[in-house]
């Protein structure tokens, strides 16, 4: 196997970036451009430990391609161009696929399908403006297997390869509860068959064993396909259950019966292919794979997914389209690397590397610090991401992370991007390790570490930047939602000195503010208009929007449901707060004391006098629920689209009838109201079999 000095991948790395800035690449750079690409192949396939994105990857391999089309006479037999990728190590045997298994062409963008539809058209000789049907189903990113099958027994598994032959891996196969032990092909005069499939590990499975592997001081795993990828390889087939590989099934590659006759003429189309392996109780891809009448709906489906993939049970990077007739997928035929009748569509990357330049300290609203690393910007999932949140000083710690590191930097959906892992390989030794800091980089007040909690923590409540981050907090929608007012203006307010603390917000001289820059009367009336408004809020948003440690919007209504005035609860005592159900001893002695401090009795008292309400209001009360109501004791789940409410009216509706709302399935769910468009949640409930699912018209007629 071979293998590269530290020395040696921090060259190649950063001659990557050099390819990947854009420069023309020149003859010249032809040998160090394949060096280049035969490396990130290896950390990929064989180390399953990429360096840079699939995005980057196919760039930099496209770049070959062009360079050598320009130059045929410079092509080499040993050029990345001349095969598909390989993953063989050394480990597992050698076996030769009955017909190769190779690698897709990619596309982007809906501009790369439609010149992808323009070329099938030509290669089949149809008119232009005729219509060509597809098959698009997911693009599964996990590790790729050929099963065999012979006499209706799974005789052979085996991984990818080099696409020619790839590694026996039988025994794991054979472990994969996905995959039948028999399948009867010989009722369709098959006696040999070979099929191509995913390996792969659902991402909530994922997160567990990530989770288990960090309180067994393990390295954690970087993406759900490597802990799949990688378990193929190992020897123990235990470990293939233990982490729940699961195998998809999406092609059928060769089928012939005794006499060596091929049976797949039998099919006309390639999905007729997927239901006939579906009805022999294999697991293919079924709603999120559908036949397309033309390229303008291919074009569709792949961006919805484009926007589903987070609901998905399963990592996902992109969707094939396929050239549905079998007839003509033969007369568009393949090149040495891909099939000329399918495609891949690669969504945006979710990871890339990327360099951490510095780390700086921020302080929260109670006073918790946390470490941000600041890096050079880098496009993740359609989005530039140059800061990214390290959490507290144990996380840097478990993942050593030091400033001048070259970090592996995810981003999934809207989740907030996070540094997954180093690149220590690539250190050169100028990476400076972590010194954090002792007092709070904005008053200088010594920090502390209370006991069980991970952040280092500013006492000072009356530190500049706490105030701030407060003020932050107090007008946001979940708190006083002071509509208009966020954070750019509470920062010039702040600077110009017209708010110091909570108080100032409800005395602003709006004459003034109609005369700053880029405001004007207007925009001054509406804010005052906000802000008067918000001065009616009930009681229970006011107690959340004083960003008391732990209390949150669930316990702040309940402190608002048992007393008429905010100032009561400075003379409760730990006893009166915990005899509430939900009310721990931490959240009572935080709220003890908060109203223990004068400063903040002061400010309570200040801010009444402006006009605030801090009294218990009818939207606080808690609402009597009678003994027959239809849902009482349900713990109910709303998912996709809902079409005559919207979702919070449906879980107040809820709620009014008895039920609670929680967030997840899992089997303390009774009730899951599915809308239109219902992804993964709803699967996860019917696979439950315990939960009743219902429609929203079904959930409107239970209530009433």
């Amino acid at each position: 196997m071979v293998k590269y000095s530290k020395a040696t991948q921090r060259e190649l790395f950063e001659q990557s970036k050099q390819f990947l800035k854009g420069a023309k690449v020149l003859v010249a750079d032809l040998e160090a451009l394949r060096n280049v690409i035969v490396y990130h192949e290896w950390r990929y396939s064989v180390l399953n430990e990429p360096m840079i994105s699939d995005f980057e990857y196919d760039q930099l391999y496209q770049m070959l391609k062009d360079l050598e089309a320009e130059n045929p006479l410079l092509v080499t037999a040993d050029s990345p161009t001349q095969r598909v990728s390989s993953d063989l190590g050394s480990d597992f045997p050698p076996v030769a696929h009955l017909t190769p298994m190779l690698s897709l062409d990619n596309s982007y963008n809906a501009e790369d399908l439609n010149d992808f539809d323009q070329r099938i058209k030509k290669l089949v000789m149809m008119d232009t403006d005729e219509a060509i049907e597809y098959c698009v189903e997911p693009k599964f990113d996990g590790g790729s297997i050929a099963l065999v099958y012979e006499k209706d027994f799974l005789i052979r598994g085996a991984t990818r390869g080099n696409g020619v032959k790839g590694e026996e891996m039988t025994r794991n196969a054979k472990a994969m509860r996905s995959i039948p032990m028999k399948a009867n092909f010989s009722a369709y005069d098959i006696e040999k068959v070979e099929l191509r499939g995913e390996a792969l590990i659902r991402k909530d499975i994922f997160e567990k064993l990530n989770k288990d592997r960090m309180e067994a001081e393990q390295s954690v795993f970087a993406n759900p396909r490597n802990a799949a990828t990688g378990v193929l390889r190992v020897k123990d087939p235990k470990e293939v259950q233990t982490r729940g590989i699961e195998a998809f099934i999406y092609q059928l590659g060769y089928g012939v019966n005794a006499a060596g006759e091929n049976r797949l003429g039998q099919f006309e189309t390639h999905d007729e292919g997927i239901k006939f392996l579906e009805k022999l109780g294999f697991k293919v891809p079924v709603k999120e794979r559908k036949l397309c009448k033309n390229i303008r709906e291919v074009i569709d489906f792949c961006l919805y997914w484009q926007e589903q993939r987070e609901n998905y049970p399963y990592e996902i990077d992109g969707m094939v389209v396929k050239v549905n007739r079998l007839d003509l997928q033969e007369r568009c035929g393949y090149t040495s690397h891909h099939p000329r009748w399918a495609i891949a569509f690669k969504f945006k990357a979710k990871q890339a590397t990327t360099k951490l330049i510095n780390i700086e300290y921020q302080v929260g609203k109670i006073g918790s610090i946390t470490p941000v690393a600041k890096l050079d910007p880098v496009q993740l999932a359609g989005v530039t991401v140059s800061s990214v949140s390290l959490h507290n000083e144990e996380f840097i710690r478990s993942k050593d992370i030091r400033i001048g590191d070259t970090v592996l930097v995810e981003r999934a959906g809207d989740v907030i991007p996070y540094i997954v892992k180093t690149m220590e390989e690539l250190r050169d030794g100028s990476e400076e390790v972590l010194v954090f800091p002792t007092h709070c980089p904005s008053c200088q007040t010594k920090l502390v570490k209370p006991e069980k909690e991970a952040a280092w923590r500013c006492t000072n409540p009356h530190c500049e930047a706490q105030v701030l981050q407060r003020m932050f907090h107090h007008v946001s929608k979940d708190a006083m939602n002071i509509d208009g007012f966020g954070q750019a203006y509470v920062e010039r307010f702040f600077e110009l000195g017209w708010v110091k603390n909570l108080a100032d917000i409800y005395r602003l001289d709006y004459d003034k503010i109609a005369n700053l820059e880029g405001f004007g009367a207007k925009s001054a009336a509406n804010l005052k208009k906000a802000v008067d408004q918000a001065k009616q809020n009930p009681l229970h948003r006011f107690l959340y929007s004083l960003s008391i440690h732990h209390l949150g919007k669930k316990v702040s209504k309940l402190l608002a449901a048992e007393v008429s005035h905010v100032m009561e609860l400075k003379d409760w005592s730990e006893e009166d707060f915990t005899i509430i159900k939900d009310v721990g001893p931490v959240v009572a002695e935080n709220v003890m004391a908060f109203f223990a401090d004068e400063k903040h009795l002061e400010l309570l008292q200040e801010i009444e006098s402006l006009g605030v309400n801090v009294k218990q209001t009818e939207a606080d009360r808690p609402k009597t629920i009678a003994a027959d109501a239809p849902l009482i004791g349900k713990t109910i789940l709303f998912t996709g689209s809902l079409q005559q409410m919207s979702r919070k009216e449906a879980q107040t509706k809820a709620e009014s009838a008895g039920a609670k709302n929680i967030s997840a399935v899992s089997s303390n769910l009774n009730i899951l109201v599915a809308g239109e468009k219902a992804g993964s949640k709803l699967k996860k409930a019917q696979a439950l079999g315990t939960v009743q699912v219902l429609t929203e018209e079904e959930f409107l007629a239970l209530i009433q």
